[in-house]
């Protein structure tokens, strides 16, 4: 992976890659332990390392490995179907049109399983199969504490290969039932970053079929982001090139996008709308209201029917910790405005086009201000106070 982050720590939409196996294992409701291996020696240690809290359990064990987020719970179900009450194991196959770093599962004759073979120990014959093992496995749990103790250290690597037991099974003469996966994209393991990306996208259009499944209208899915974790109401519409990540709520009959980055933390209450180039940071933005064009909100709470004009800034960072600006319901803030936080904008109020409203100013209900820094406009009514809007330069949608 060229990375010092662990490989199934890697994030895929929004979540370490493991998050999404575990997800998927959790569907069978399987009892929970965790233990630790201390040192690397292959698959068949790292499971030797769970023997303790294996002990004297005879129900079925499934085995998967922590960098196939694709994999759904179906497999897995049919794979422990496939075992059923026999006594002996199942596991998971697919065939790929490039089956290159993966074991290939050698048949008998009959077509019957007969061995695992991995590629560092493969013939050149055997690794023109397109058959690959997944290293999906059900066991009963003492058979497999048994023949775990079995296996040797005699392939290329000098480590301890799960994949040597379903060899021992067969040659015992105990079925050896597989189950091929008819997508093989499930089966998909991560590699390197270029895996990865190819898995990402796997991942973020089941993200998307799910949004899509609940009424919420994305215009192109090949350039829409979005997190696991993050909650969209139906009848919203997402336009290209947009970014919503884990952690955000967006409400009904929204509009988010095109080109809008949606952090952590933020909401978007019923029909709001958040444009162009706009970025929002653990901020509420109210019922009703609208951030256009190129802005930002960061730790921003904006209340219903607020219009924010274009090149709007909240600064909420002052070089050590972050602060909130809070603007009233129906304000009026003008193009090209910066709010220094800690800071309030009323309701009902405006603010002219270009103004820099400074730290801790607190902006009245219904008052007008203008200018750098910003002042209240005396003897002006506010846009919803009077025939016209004093303050030119502000833009509304």
């Amino acid at each position: 992976m060229h990375s010092a982050l662990p490989k199934v720590l890697h994030p895929v939409c929004g979540r370490p890659m493991i998050g999404w196996v575990l997800e998927t294992a959790l569907e069978l409701d399987p009892e929970r332990a965790f233990v630790v291996q201390e040192e690397q020696l292959g698959t068949g240690h790292a499971v030797e390392c769970a023997a303790a809290e294996l002990e004297g359990f005879d129900g079925p064990v499934v085995v998967l490995y922590g960098d196939m987020p694709l994999l759904r719970p179906e497999g897995l179900t049919a794979l422990l179907e496939a075992r059923g009450e026999s006594g002996d194991m199942s596991m998971l196959s697919t065939y790929s049109g490039d089956p290159t770093g993966y074991g290939r599962i050698i048949r008998d004759e009959g077509q019957n399983f007969e061995r695992i073979v991995e590629e560092g120990d493969a013939s050149a014959e055997e690794r023109r199969i397109p058959e690959i093992n997944l290293g999906v496995y059900a066991f009963g749990g003492t058979d497999l504490l048994s023949y775990l103790g079995r296996v040797e250290s005699q392939n290329a690597q000098g480590e301890n290969y799960l994949t040597d037991v379903p060899g021992l099974y067969a040659a015992e003469g105990r079925s050896v039932r597989i189950v091929e996966l008819e997508d093989a994209e499930e089966g998909a393991g991560v590699n390197s970053l270029a895996d990865l990306a190819e898995v990402r996208w796997g991942v973020q259009l089941r993200v998307l079929e799910a949004h899509l499944g609940n009424g919420v209208q994305i215009e192109d899915p090949a350039t829409t982001y979005i997190d696991h974790g993050a909650e969209i109401g139906e009848g919203t519409v997402i336009f290209p090139c947009t970014v919503i990540r884990g952690g955000v709520r967006v409400g009904a009959g929204c509009e988010v996008g095109p080109f809008t980055h949606l952090r952590e933390g933020t909401v978007l209450e019923d029909g709001a709308q958040v444009g162009n180039f706009t970025e929002c940071k653990k901020s509420t933005i109210g019922e009703g209201s609208k951030a256009k064009h190129l802005s930002y909100l960061g730790d921003t709470v904006v209340g219903k029917g607020v219009n924010i004009g274009a090149g709007t800034i909240f600064a909420n960072y002052d070089g050590k910790a972050k602060h909130q600006t809070i603007v009233g319901d129906g304000a009026f803030v003008g193009s090209g405005t910066i709010v220094v936080a800690p800071n309030e904008i009323g309701a009902g109020s405006t603010t002219g086009a270009g103004a820099v409203v400074t730290r801790s100013a607190k902006v009245g209900d219904d008052e007008v201000w203008i200018g750098v820094p910003a002042r209240q406009l005396e003897n002006a009514h506010s846009h919803e106070g009077g025939d016209e809007n004093p303050v030119e330069g502000t833009t509304e949608e």
